[in-house]
């Protein structure tokens, strides 16, 4: 049982458009982009700076909150909405990833079995139970529960699990009985065309609300990433949204709504922020570089933001050297709100016939960079959406 959302394409150039996703809290233009609250909160972003960035719709974790602090107490706040005090729609990813990404763990036919990170807590997860977590958690989207392979997987392995994912999404809508929250299925199917489309198919055949694409931005590199889209999105519904889970670097922004996608969500914007690093029309800027300890210009002049009003890069690189947490916050402030623009002018172009200049642009800005050779093996990062 799922919430059917409304979903009207106003413009196209190519594959590239833009739409309209109305859900309960309001509707959204796409293609957008989702910034990430992982566990429930923007990091180092009040919600009184998040309404000034010009987001839309935000993201958070089912696999994360069900550990800290537990859907039952989010759902004692009314849910995450309530317990985050944001009025934006939020979209929940179902823990697939998360699980998937680490080293310990069992697979079978009813779900994963695996030690939490933190403190090694065992826990088990089943598309019966991230449905009852996400439906606890009241956010507007749900994300059924599947597995997301790995770069290097053998094609043995990616065709059962490609079955096992279609079984686990059959599920994932059976156990889903929140009416008021939408479902949205994912694509898997590794990086071989055959299994994209089989998986895109058997997906679509089963009936959600919009389409994901999962098992992307897992090392495999942007041109490889372009590569899979080509061969995935032409087996997906042209009627529902698209979402591309986990990508967010301008280059990929503009390559996949070239190739059809609406919907993005990525961690480098908040994560990158904390670091220094600026993202602006010319490129990126690492405001802790010496070059800017005196520099009375805003990040981006071209930016409208709380940050690009009021500071400076001199006093944002004193921020950062003598560690004040306020730096990050700011610099956060200015990546949010300039993705969120980034997105706003990316859909103005398809809607005034002029998408071709704006994705030139953005190659000019962010070219792709030789890929570096593979590092010596340590221990396996996890990375968290």
């Amino acid at each position: 049982m799922t919430c059917p959302v409304k979903f009207r394409v106003e413009a196209t150039v190519g594959d590239a458009r833009a739409a309209e996703l109305t859900l309960a809290r309001g509707t959204v233009k796409t293609p957008i982009f989702m910034p990430v609250g992982t566990q429930g909160a923007i990091r180092t972003l009040s919600p009184m700076h998040l309404a000034d960035t010009g987001a839309q719709i935000i993201l958070a974790n089912t696999y994360h909150l069900h550990q800290r602090p537990g859907e039952d107490l989010v759902a004692r706040h009314g849910g995450l909405h309530g317990m985050m005090n944001v009025d934006l729609p939020i979209l929940t990813d179902s823990g697939g990833f998360q699980v998937f990404s680490l080293d310990k763990k069992s697979v079978d036919e009813q779900g994963v079995t695996f030690g939490y990170e933190v403190d090694g807590k065992a826990t088990f997860l089943s598309p019966e139970v991230s449905m009852d977590i996400q439906m606890k958690l009241g956010a507007d989207i749900a994300m059924v529960f599947d597995e997301c392979l790995a770069f290097g997987t053998d094609k043995s392995y990616a065709e059962r699990s490609v079955a096992r994912t279609t079984r686990w999404e059959r599920r994932s809508k059976e156990a889903h009985t929140r009416p008021d929250q939408s479902l949205f299925g994912i694509v898997q199917g590794g990086f071989w065309p055959d299994l994209r489309k089989r998986s895109a198919e058997e997906i679509r055949e089963i009936g959600f609300d919009g389409y994901a694409i999962g098992g992307l931005s897992v090392g495999e590199g942007h041109e490889k990433m372009c590569e899979v889209l080509d061969y995935t999105t032409e087996h997906m519904s042209p009627e529902h949204p698209r979402y591309l889970m986990g990508v967010g670097r301008p280059l990929d922004l503009v390559e996949g709504v070239a190739r059809g996608i609406d919907m993005f969500d990525c961690v480098i914007q908040t994560r990158h922020a904390r670091s220094g690093m600026f993202y602006t029309t010319r490129g990126r800027m690492r405001v802790t570089d010496s070059r800017f300890r005196r520099d009375m210009y805003p990040p981006d002049s071209s930016c409208s933001c709380y940050t690009c009003r009021n500071f400076t890069r001199a006093y944002l690189h004193h921020l950062f050297k003598v560690g004040e947490v306020l730096g990050a916050t700011l610099a956060t402030v200015h990546n949010i709100t300039w993705f969120c623009d980034f997105m706003t002018r990316m859909r103005a172009s398809i809607v005034d016939g002029t998408f071709e200049a704006f994705r030139k642009g953005v190659h000019e800005a962010y070219p792709e960079k030789p890929r570096q050779p593979p590092k010596s093996k340590g221990k396996r990062g996890k990375k968290r959406r």
